[in-house]
Order: structure tokens, then sequence, then C-alpha cells
């Protein structure tokens, strides 16, 4: 892990420091993420547990999915399943998933790709391991975030962005010490492929045994990192933070993390996922995969999915999906 390197991080172009003057984003809250299971049974820890919807708006939840090494005949995924309201963000850090959905869209995710799914108003999809990686076992590793739609942007055409790990923007921390891949949004002048309807920043940072990131971020966006890996501390006191948590900024224009000088042998680095956003504040009606601003469009939209006004599931796939029609939520 992860799959996105280079050979020389010294060749990249590098993210600016904080302009002088600049005040540090102070931290607010640290939380550890539940385990839990998603979908047929795999693994994930909830990395926004514990955080009021404040501190994530405009982000909803993330999982972490895995790391796991499936043995042969263990790789899961999800059932044919609705979404209506938000955005999914699946991002392979190490393996492979294949996606498809009722308008006809799909294709394979795999070693640091990202598929950017737009529910809008409504539609179906899947998300499964491949028959390789059934038939052999093999890593699987990823994140998926949602990202809320503001209440104009909630009935868009549904669409999807398939991000190719070669498209992303890498960049280096100022003295080498990082590497820093941006997915989605901007750092100074440097912009990640993802078009998102909901300004976001989206990146992944591997920062080095001992080396510090310190990383501008717009005042008007809020601030989380969630660490996929390592050991290290973040902000001017330097609180220690270890896999599986999620650190909160408050207000400022520059966040900071570094890492351990010992890393386990697993987990050579500390490995970040840093992310932000325009909040949205508006009421939010969330349950199950619909993510609405009124209870009333909730009802409406679990009402379209059984009337099957979401989507249709494409005949091939019912035998997999075992209903003739939706599947329960």
């Amino acid at each position: 892990m992860p799959a996105v390197t280079v050979e020389n991080v010294l060749a990249l172009e590098r993210v600016e420091r904080p302009a002088e003057g600049s005040i540090e984003r102070p931290i607010v809250t640290i939380t550890t993420a539940p385990s839990g299971f998603e979908g047929e049974g795999f693994p994930v820890r909830r990395a926004f547990a514990g955080l009021p919807l404040e501190q994530t708006d405009p982000f909803i939840m993330m999982d972490q999915m895995g790391e796991v090494e499936y043995l042969a005949g263990e790789a899961k995924g999800t059932p044919w399943h609705p979404h209506r309201g938000f955005e999914t963000v699946t991002y392979m850090i190490d393996g492979v998933f294949k996606h498809k959905d009722s308008n006809g869209g799909g294709g394979l995710i795999t070693d640091g790709d990202t598929q950017w799914m737009t529910a809008g108003a409504g539609i179906l999809h899947i998300e499964a391991p491949t028959e390789e990686i059934v038939l052999k076992g093999g890593l699987m590793h990823g994140i998926q975030l949602w990202v809320n739609l503001p209440r104009d942007k909630k009935w868009s055409p549904p669409r999807y962005q398939d991000i190719r790990s070669s498209s992303l923007a890498l960049l280096s921390s100022h003295d080498g010490g990082a590497l820093v891949r941006v997915i989605a949004g901007s750092i100074g002048e440097h912009s990640g492929p993802g078009i998102t309807h909901t300004p976001i920043t989206m990146i992944h940072a591997t920062i080095s045994p001992g080396a510090r990131l310190e990383l501008p971020w717009e005042p008007d966006y809020n601030a989380l990192g969630y660490v996929l890996a390592g050991d290290g501390s973040a902000g001017a006191e330097r609180d220690p933070v270890r896999m599986g948590q999620t650190v909160s900024f408050g207000a400022g224009g520059w966040i900071s993390f570094e890492a351990d000088t010992r890393q386990d042998s697993k987990s050579p680095n500390l490995e970040v996922l840093i992310l932000g956003g325009q909040p949205i504040r508006e009421p939010v009606a969330w349950r199950g995969p619909f993510v609405m601003n009124t209870q009333e469009e909730l009802q409406q939209a679990f009402a379209d999915y059984q009337a099957g006004k979401l989507g249709v599931i494409p005949a091939e796939d019912l035998p997999h999906a075992g209903a003739s029609g939706p599947n329960d939520v």
C-alpha cells in the first residue's frame, strides 16, 4: 500500500508552504473509527462515527474498506441497491472492484483508481469483486465516501466519472518527505481530475518516517484527516494519531501531519486521507441509501424505489440479485 507511487518524489512539483502569518488550524476532536461490516459482509471502519454532521458537512459518511487479504472464495461486495440525493466516491488504494448501474454504466476500479458516481435523482448499482478475486483471493483496500448534494442539485441526472490513477495530480511536500496525490479539488495551483457538484478537496498523502506535511487549506472549507495506516501526529501540539483515527480541524489557513520516526513494518509510512469542502448548511434527512432535505422527500425516495422509478436491474443480473425486481433496502 498504496498502488500509486513515484520513483523520485523530489522530481515532483512542490506544495507551497503556508503563507507567512497564516494561522494553523487547531484540532477540534480525534475520534477512533469502530469496525463493522457492509454489503454482503466485507469489513469496514466507519471513519466519521461519533462526529456531528456540522463537523463533516458536506460529507455524510466514509468507510475504509479493508485492508483485507481474501482467501479463495472469501471476497464479498454489495448486492444491487439504490441511491438518491448525493455522490458516492470509491477510491481503490489496492485491489480491484467492478461496478455496474441501472443506466448501463460500469467498469473496473483498480489500484489507485477512483469511481465517482453522482446518484442525483436516483440510480441502482452494484459493487463486487471480480471473478478472479473470488476464485483465487487477493488484497482489497479502499475508501467509500458519501458527498452530500445541495437542494438544487439533488435532482441532477445520474453520472459516472472514472478517474484513473494516471490522471491524479502528484506533488511533493516542501521538503520532499511526503507524496501528495490530489484526487479532487486543488492545493494551491494544482488541481485534481475529479469534477464535483459540491466544492471539495480530496487528497491522499504518504508521509515518510520523521517527515512533516504542512498543507495550505481553503479557509472556507472544513478540514478532516483520516489515518489509513501508520503512526504519527497532527496539529501544532503534535497530538498523536494512528490507523483508524479521524482528525477534525477548526478554522484557519493550513493543517499539518507528521510521521513518527519508527513505523510498523506492515505500514512503513504514515498514510492519511485529507478531506475538506464547502459546508452546505441545509437540513439533512438521511436513512439508508437516501440523503434528502426533508422526511417527506425521504419517504418519496423509498416509494419511488419500490415502484421501480430509480431504475431496473438488468435482466442478466437478476439471478445474482435473487429477485425479479428491486431488492429490499
